[in-house]
């Protein structure tokens, strides 16, 4: 018989188990290195492992916002443009994934760059850039 312990340790072993699948496409800071191998899959993965939780249609609105701006345009409009241009209201990628490198992250976008990643970081809500 497993008492609960040992099932509630088994299930986070498991758990761990499967967030670590990815981890051979992650770089060191936790980007993905080849943002062609990004999926809907994937996406929620990194969702729930930067405590973002379920992904919601708002969520995947910026998503790609953030990977069409990256991808196709080979810049990224932030926080007041993203939110503007999708009406989803001031800070919303804040408030959606709790700040600009977490939406990086699970939109499967590159690492930005030190300097880049070090802006995103401290950036206010309404700020913008363009790279």
């Amino acid at each position: 018989m497993i008492n609960r312990n040992d099932e509630a340790s088994m299930k986070r072993t498991a758990l761990n188990n499967r967030e670590d699948e990815y981890s051979g496409f992650l770089d060191t800071n936790g980007f993905l290195i080849d943002p062609v191998l990004w999926h809907a899959h994937l996406a929620n993965r990194m969702a729930w492992r930067l405590g973002v939780g379920d992904l919601a249609v708002a969520h995947w609105r910026v998503i790609e916002r953030l990977r069409t701006g990256w991808l196709a345009e080979g810049n990224l409009p932030l926080q007041r443009h993203i939110c503007r241009e999708l009406a989803l209201g001031s800070g919303c990628v804040d408030k959606l994934f709790g700040g600009l490198v977490e939406a990086w992250k699970v939109a499967g976008l590159p690492d930005p760059g030190e300097e880049a990643r070090v802006y995103m970081e401290n950036m206010e809500p309404d700020d913008t850039i363009t790279g």
